[in-house]
């Protein structure tokens, strides 16, 4: 009897078990066959939906509708600070240091009860309104066909609803709250214009206006200014309040002794030897509030500008462009200083100047 295997014997006749067919492992992610049946029909044939990804319905309703008044306050609080900011910004004067720092605490506070508002009603509607759920979306291909495109518009919606953006009343007290908001960078911006034109070469000093001494605010004669060496600060009678008007008008006056003075500063518009120089730099604005008598230089501690007052206040030293303003002085019928006119060139920054002529260059008699 041979044991060479017959090639026609089968493992049954072989009396051997017979080996597993082998299949293919199932890719990690997929649904296994029997799973991906049943969701699709169930033995009878009945189709099923799948669950919501989403709760319809927040977990506590109760809670939700209380957090919903809250978010609503909130949302209705920022769109009263924001119309206030506005109303705050239009109306309140800011023609003082009180006057400014009222406004500045006006605006202040109410942009920031606007933020304020929305934060915290954002807060508590993520917090207790949109449901705690983790979504998990599987690797695709990044051509989606029609049928995910359903399907993504299906859980938007169903997103959507859950969030309670369909709710009335936290979509339109948000849509109020965040209309001030909207407006005051409008408001802002038009309160940039009109362009300036021709009002920054000149200041309020017309003929006949009495200087008076800044701080006290009294009129001021030649005798009472008598001492050489001497330098003061000066401004309008009549504006010593007006801190807008002073950021151009604000005046030095220095007594020099007899025959010191040297063109090319205007003798015509000096009194006893008292010259007046407009004390806004003409570099960029800042107070030239610094006199050295032994040298008669006039300095600007920003930038170390340096004009020499007896010549006429030109720049020997620093950025400056050019010489400071003479103010033409004169006196009236009580012997009080006055000027007899206004500056007969821009004052402060040289690019004030870049918006037109008009103006005489130099100071000329």
């Amino acid at each position: 009897m041979s044991d060479t295997p017959n090639p026609n014997d089968t493992p049954e006749s072989a009396g051997q078990e017979p080996e597993e067919p082998r299949t293919p492992h199932r890719i990690i992610g997929t649904p296994p066959p029997a799973q991906s049946r049943a969701m699709l029909a169930d033995e009878t044939g009945d189709h099923h939906e799948p669950p919501p990804e989403l709760p319809p319905v927040p977990d506590n309703p109760v809670r939700a509708r209380r957090a919903e008044r809250i978010v609503a306050a909130c949302f209705l609080l920022s769109a009263l600070a924001g119309v206030g900011f506005i109303a705050a910004y239009v109306g309140l004067e800011v023609n003082g240091l009180d006057s400014t720092l009222r406004s500045n605490l006006a605006l202040g506070t109410s942009l920031s009860v606007v933020f304020l508002g929305l934060g915290v009603g954002a807060v508590l509607w993520v917090r207790n309104i949109m449901p705690d759920v983790e979504l998990t979306e599987q690797r695709k291909p990044l051509a989606s066909p029609p049928e995910q495109r359903e399907e993504f518009a299906e859980t938007f919606n169903a997103g959507a609803a859950a969030s309670g953006f369909k709710r009335p009343l936290l979509r339109r007290t948000l849509l109020l709250a965040t209309a001030p908001l909207a407006a005051i960078p409008l408001v802002l911006l038009r309160d940039m214009g009109p362009l300036p034109g021709t009002s920054l070469r000149h200041t309020v000093w017309r003929k006949g206006m009495r200087l008076i001494v800044y701080g006290p605010n009294t009129p001021l004669r030649p005798a009472d200014f008598s001492n050489p060496g001497q330098m003061i600060t000066v401004v309008p009678e009549g504006y010593q309040d007006n801190q807008v008007a002073l950021a151009k008008a604000t005046t030095i006056i220095i007594k020099f002794a007899p025959g010191q003075l040297r063109p090319p500063t205007v003798m015509n518009w000096t009194v006893d030897d008292i010259v007046a120089y407009s004390k806004i730099c003409t570099h960029v604005g800042c107070p030239v509030a610094l006199y050295e008598q032994t040298t008669h230089h006039i300095l600007c501690p920003c930038h170390q500008s340096t004009f020499d007052a007896i010549h006429g206040a030109r720049v020997i030293f620093g950025p400056a462009p050019r010489a400071l303003p003479q103010l033409p002085l004169g006196t009236d019928s009580q012997g009080y200083l006055i000027a007899t006119s206004d500056y007969h060139v821009p004052v402060g920054p040289s690019f004030w100047e870049l918006g037109g002529s008009g103006f005489t260059g130099g100071n000329e008699s």
